[in-house]
């Protein structure tokens, strides 16, 4: 009796499909030329998976998946749906937890109200994705998506225009994410993908134009409104900066010039430092006590740490308020 020819599909991690060969060489589900357009795959693809078949590197572009239900009962592992196809796939619905989809091309997939908890999505094409009432708890998408990672190598192989397309297509997927999180009520996740969408829209400006510099500093000040703890950084940095100013630039106290000196011992210079110290915070939160006065260039530095600090101290009240008010 002749042996059916198996499918020839192979995946990059070294997995072998066992099914029938169609005559292409691939079988049904791993055959990229076989149209499924439309087609209810829905229960087929379960008993499929409950009978051991290879889940990675499926090719299942615009297949009906209304409802699909691929949840390991019993099990710590999801299915391993990586390298798979599922372009404008209708996955409306679908439950998929704890699914590994890494690799996949999900490019305009519709996702909504799919159970995506705990899904792991590394290195996935997500553009024009639907997620609107998509569970994405704790659903891993990576610290870089693979528009932003395809986007920084087309910038090391100087090709500016394709790295401004993808920067584009990064902005749109982080936003769709963020709506995602938002509809959910994940505002900590929400406010993550958030910050990563301003960066996207930063780099889309020529590199030292206005704008961009702005947007980074704005960046490094509160993070887009999304990290409070960089304003509380950013403060304490400018209020040690301005004391050392003080310290080299004197200060008066009383009658007497708080200032560094090789001619003082160490406890003196040691001593006028956190005089100094004190003297920047005072400054830095506008109380001005009085006790201590600029002289000559420190004028200047106590001016701009004042109207610094003011700004600053709106800023964090602002941030933080946001934060908590989510």
């Amino acid at each position: 009796m002749t042996q059916k020819p198996i499918c020839k599909y192979c995946s990059p991690d070294g997995k072998k499909c066992q099914e029938i060969d169609m005559g292409t060489g691939f079988c049904f589900w791993h055959d990229e030329k076989f149209d499924k357009s439309g087609l209810d795959l829905k229960d087929k693809l379960e008993r499929y998976a409950l009978n051991g078949g290879l889940m990675q590197g499926l090719k299942l572009k615009r297949a009906n998946l209304v409802g699909l239900n691929l949840v390991r009962r019993g099990s710590k592992e999801g299915y391993d749906l990586s390298f798979g196809d599922f372009y404008r796939a209708n996955l409306h619905g679908a439950h998929l937890f704890n699914t590994k989809l890494t690799h996949c091309s999900l490019m305009k997939a519709d996702l909504r109200d799919a159970n995506l908890h705990c899904c792991k999505l590394q290195h996935t094409n997500m553009l024009g994705i639907k997620l609107i009432g998509a569970r994405i708890d704790n659903m891993t998408v990576g610290d870089v998506i693979q528009q932003e990672r395809f986007a920084k190598e087309a910038l090391q192989q100087g090709d500016h225009e394709a790295a401004l397309d993808y920067y584009e297509q990064s902005e749109e997927i982080y936003r769709d994410l963020r709506k995602a999180a938002e509809h959910q009520g994940l505002f900590e996740v929400a406010g993550a993908f958030t910050h990563k969408e301003m960066i996207m829209r930063r780099y889309q400006q020529p590199k030292y134009s206005k704008r961009r510099i702005v947007s980074k500093f704005v960046d490094l000040l509160c993070g887009y409104g999304e990290k409070p703890t960089n304003v509380i950084f950013f403060s304490l940095s400018l209020i040690f900066i301005s004391a050392i100013a003080y310290f080299f630039l004197g200060v008066n106290f009383g009658d007497e010039l708080i200032q560094f000196s090789l001619q003082q011992s160490a406890e003196q210079n040691m001593s006028d430092f956190f005089n100094s110290l004190y003297y920047s915070v005072v400054t830095f939160t506008t109380l001005g006590y009085g006790d201590i006065t600029p002289v000559g260039y420190s004028r200047l530095i106590a001016a701009i740490e004042a109207f610094c600090g003011s700004f600053t101290l709106a800023l964090f009240v602002v941030v933080f308020v946001k934060k908590m008010t989510r």
